[in-house]
């Protein structure tokens, strides 16, 4: 049973009891990420995310990382392109505690200069391992790729550069726009009933900042190609394909399509990439979507000189695919694959409440498991014709990381 409210200051609680499990999952999800950065601030968003565990007014960062390792529990962050989450699991006897921790953490945080100035030493190190896996900034060229100027193509991570001007001003300014109730989400899932949600309200109910920033500008999809020579042992493609927003009534057909198409094991691209050709060790597939556009991705690794035959081979996959569509075995398999592991990701309290914070924040409403195998059962293969020719209908985006080539 999922619970809801709306705090006076418009903050929104959902809480799913799970009496099943002795484990709480409390996340704190901000519609906030490095879509909504300028190009002076980007990476503030998830330079912030790291600053919340640096220390409150009353606890050091040591302080924080001991109180929850002494109870057993976990806690953890990360930065999307369009949100935020920070969240904490223990088992049910600490939860109390552990909303306590995540409230001074978001209302106290000290943003100590001295702090600031090594931390930032720990995100260039981060942005030097990310520059140094080819496999994981080449999906960061193919953004810049596909949406070029636009906010949604800015790196997560930001570059030195920026991180370097960030002063403790920048951060508050940053959460006073927007860190407001309006753009946040408390989800709680686990062994806690609703009348926790008034804890919940005690700490989070009645602040407030602002006014509300909302508007948004929709990325054009630009379908650029970018090469970035790399002393890398490999090649890396990626390829992108302009999608669906998150909530689209396509958004199952899609699932279903791409999960033929790379995102399993006996996809076509996997089976012709790699199981038959032996072109590549990892060739995958997957649907990213934002609040009003969506891109779907492909990529691939291989020798450099295999390049040219890796492009051929996927772009003639997608080819057949768009000609001819699924098989009717396809089509069945993929649903029930999909139903299964729907199931199986909702068997954990840190997935309940990822799966009922992402919902309430991005689309404010949730479905019932019934309502969800219901859907899925009705993708036909006109539904998912519809989503073949609308995704691959233009020329695709293009990234490739690789060495120069040999004369």
């Amino acid at each position: 049973m999922l619970e809801k409210h709306t705090s006076k200051n418009g903050l929104r609680v959902v809480l799913e009891n799970i009496p099943s499990v002795r484990s709480v999952t409390i996340g704190i999800w901000v519609l906030t990420g490095s879509r909504n950065e300028t190009e002076q601030n980007n990476g503030v968003s998830h330079f912030l995310e790291h600053m919340f565990f640096k220390g409150t007014n009353t606890r050091s960062p040591q302080d924080i990382a001991e109180a929850f390792d002494s109870i057993g529990g976990q806690v953890n962050a990360f930065t999307s392109k369009e949100y935020t989450c920070f969240y904490a699991k223990v088992l049910d006897t600490y939860k109390d505690y552990a909303l306590e921790i995540l409230a001074d953490m978001f209302f106290n945080s000290a943003f100590d200069e001295e702090e600031m100035e090594r931390e930032k030493k720990v995100v260039y190190e981060e942005i030097k391992m990310y520059e140094d896996t080819p496999d994981d900034i080449v999906h960061d060229v193919l953004a810049t790729a596909s949406f070029g100027n636009h906010p949604l193509g800015y790196p997560i991570l930001g570059t030195e550069t920026h991180l370097t001007s960030f002063t403790p001003e920048t951060l508050r300014n940053y959460m006073q726009e927007r860190y407001v109730p309006e753009n946040v989400v408390i989800s709680v899932a686990g062994n806690v009933d609703k009348s926790f949600i008034g804890r919940v309200d005690e700490y989070f109910g009645s602040y407030s900042f602002g006014p509300t920033q909302t508007s948004l500008e929709r990325p054009n999809f630009l379908g650029k190609n970018i090469n970035r020579h790399k002393d890398t042992e490999q090649a890396h493609l990626c390829l992108g394909y302009d999608g669906f927003a998150v909530g689209d009534k396509h958004t199952y057909s899609l699932v279903i399509m791409n999960n033929v198409l790379g995102g399993s094991m006996s996809s076509r691209l996997f089976q012709e990439v790699r199981e038959k050709q032996g072109l590549a060790y990892s060739v995958f597939s997957y649907h990213s979507s934002f609040l009003d556009n969506g891109l779907l991705t492909i990529y691939a690794g291989t020798g450099n000189k295999q390049l040219p035959i890796l492009q051929e081979t996927i772009h003639q996959t997608v080819d057949t695919l768009r000609k001819n569509g699924l098989t009717d075995k396809e089509l069945t398999n993929s649903k029930e694959s999909f139903k299964g592991n729907l199931m199986l990701s909702l068997e954990s309290t840190s997935s309940r409440m990822s799966r009922n914070g992402r919902n309430e924040l991005l689309l404010r409403r949730h479905r019932t498991l019934d309502e969800m195998i219901q859907e899925i059962d009705a993708v036909s293969h006109e539904s998912i014709q519809h989503v073949i020719d609308v995704v691959f209908g233009k020329p695709p985006a293009s990234a490739v990381i690789a060495p120069e080539q040999e004369e």
